[in-house]
């Protein structure tokens, strides 16, 4: 931690270093370099000053990944104000909730959010601020209404004549600064604002220097995938690599893996960070089709060519990430068995990364090189990790991490602070897990998911989901408890069933037999009763994954 004494001075540096270097793009749109980041980080802090924003204050942002976001995010933490990053998927029910709990004083809001949210909902409120073009929407004070329309001006006073590298200076945090709120829902009752310090970040930030710069060339290219308002894109891709002075790409729209399918082979990034499920079906539509020849599965038997088919499989591989990535680092959720071996048995560089919001965010991680199939890595940099159980080799058990990424507690909820972080600093994960004698964690559920078969057994629905997604027609499932039955809900692929002519019965029939192959692979106490067709995807949380307590019975 010595070697990051200030997160804030470290997007100076980055700024001042990289001056005249492209630093954000919005994807097929318009680039800032460094130094017009740096000018409109300027222009929002005079925005900020003119307007009575104190050190401290927090500033909410809902929108979808944008240069725009970026820049009002930095500006926040320079500044010394607490950011409040929102999930621009959030309702706007959900959005009042965050904005309201966290007494945020300013929004910025995406051009999406804008037109969908009521600023009386948000009375605190003292003014609303369209991301796009930084214009106020809503001013409940003439210093900011003033401010904002005089904006050019008071930068022009300020610097009357250029705006100099110099002339960049912010403000200096300390380690045990609040530096953001994080929400993990915004639900009422269910939304926790989870509190990360400078601490956390300089943590992080400090794992990303060590892990994962050495890998990244000097003036790289990187694809922002996930949402920066989640704390694994805010990290691992947005504030690591404008750190490391990389030039961001933003797809400023919904991230389709087809879209980030034709992003990574006009951008080719130097390293790809996304969600497993991304992953998966862009192997799916793209790779499996040309590399699933009866004629390539003859040949990768064949120990004299077997090696050369490898090759060329992975180049394929490498080509629908862009061709020029170092690794591709899957989190949020399990990488999928079938295409976790698949990828191992070509030697792609695959790799898993552990967190959580309340870790900002990691807790494990493994560069590919030191990659265990089923695992989410090693205990990360600043990080111990440690499994209740009598052999946490063997017997799942609560995986617990205390160290420098681990949260303050959380905003104005003591209660729920106390449930999560023992006197010790322990922050109790409620996911299960195991761990090799050498350090690698593999989870092995959520200990809420968790679901008691008929005879006492504990049965991990996880492990289920993950075979049975890799079955005939399924697109995406969710395992259920009725009763003492254990139930599958599957929605089916229906463009594959649509070319091949399938009627809803022939779904049935093909959903029996993959329940039958199923059971045959598990324990008695894991058998499914049924598997039931849902005409809808399931709902999912920004990161992804599946919110299963919706489809759990009451």
């Amino acid at each position: 931690m010595d070697a990051i004494n200030s997160f804030n001075a470290c997007i100076e540096k980055s700024i001042k270093d990289n001056w005249d270097k492209d630093a954000l793009t919005d994807y097929l749109g318009a680039t800032l370099q460094y130094h017009d980041v740096a000018r409109k980080i300027e222009k929002l802090h005079i925005l900020f000053a003119n307007s009575g924003l104190k050190k401290g204050d927090k500033v909410a942002l809902c929108g979808r990944n944008s240069s725009s976001w970026a820049v009002a995010f930095f500006a926040t933490l320079t500044y010394g104000a607490v950011a409040v990053p929102v999930q621009n998927e959030f309702k706007p029910e959900q959005i009042y909730n965050i904005v309201n709990h966290s007494e945020a004083k300013l929004l910025f809001v995406g051009d999406v959010v804008a037109t969908a949210i009521d600023g009386e909902q948000m009375r605190q409120l003292e003014g609303i601020i369209y991301l796009p073009d930084f214009s106020s929407i809503l001013s409940r004070s003439e210093s900011l209404t003033n401010a904002r329309e005089n904006l050019n001006a008071l930068f022009g006073k300020k610097f009357p004549k250029f705006f100099r590298a110099e002339d960049v200076n912010y403000f200096k945090d300390e380690a045990d600064d609040l530096a953001l709120i994080n929400y993990t829902s915004g639900t009422t009752g269910f939304s926790k604002g989870v509190m990360l310090s400078y601490r956390s970040i300089r943590s992080n930030l400090a794992w990303a220097i060590a892990d994962i710069k050495p890998h990244i060339k000097p003036d790289s290219k990187v694809l922002c995938i996930l949402p920066m308002a989640h704390m694994y894109g805010m990290i691992c891709e947005f504030i690591c690599q404008f750190c490391f002075g990389s030039h961001l790409y933003f797809l400023t729209r919904l991230p389709s893996p087809s879209l980030i399918a034709q992003a990574c082979r006009d951008i080719h990034p130097a390293i790809i960070m996304s969600v497993p499920m991304v992953v998966e079906k862009i192997i799916r539509k793209n790779v499996f089709p040309r590399v699933q020849s009866t004629a390539t599965r003859m040949l990768l038997k064949m120990p004299v060519v077997s090696k050369k088919v490898k090759e060329k499989i992975r180049a394929i591989v490498m080509e629908c990430f862009g061709g020029n990535a170092y690794e591709v680092v899957t989190g949020g959720a399990a990488l999928n068995k079938e295409i976790e071996d698949f990828l191992v048995s070509i030697d792609f560089p695959i790799t898993s990364v552990y967190g959580a919001t309340e870790c900002g965010p990691l807790v494990t991680f493994s560069d590919y090189k030191d990659f265990v199939p089923g695992s989410c890595g090693t205990p990360a940099l600043n990080m111990e990790v440690k499994i209740v159980s009598s052999d946490p080799e063997h017997v799942p058990g609560e995986v617990i991490t205390r160290g420098e990424n681990v949260m303050l507690g959380y905003y104005k909820n003591e209660e729920a602070t106390k449930e999560v972080l023992d006197k010790d600093g322990w922050y109790h994960t409620g996911d299960l897990g195991t761990m090799s004698v050498d350090g690698h964690l593999f989870i092995r559920g959520r200990i809420k998911n968790m679901l008691l078969g008929s005879n006492g057994q504990n049965v991990y629905p996880e492990e289920i989901e993950d075979k049975l997604n890799s079955m005939s027609m399924v697109s995406e499932c969710v395992v259920i408890q009725r009763g003492d039955k254990i139930v599958g809900l599957v929605h089916p692929d229906f463009d594959e069933a649509k070319e091949m002519g399938f009627s809803q019965s022939d779904l049935q029939e093909i959903m029996e037999q993959n329940r039958i192959e199923l059971n045959a692979m598990l324990p008695s106490f894991c058998h499914l009763s049924a598997i039931e067709l849902r005409d809808e995807e399931f709902a999912k949380t920004p990161k992804k994954s599946i919110k299963r307590y919706l489809y759990q019975e009451k």
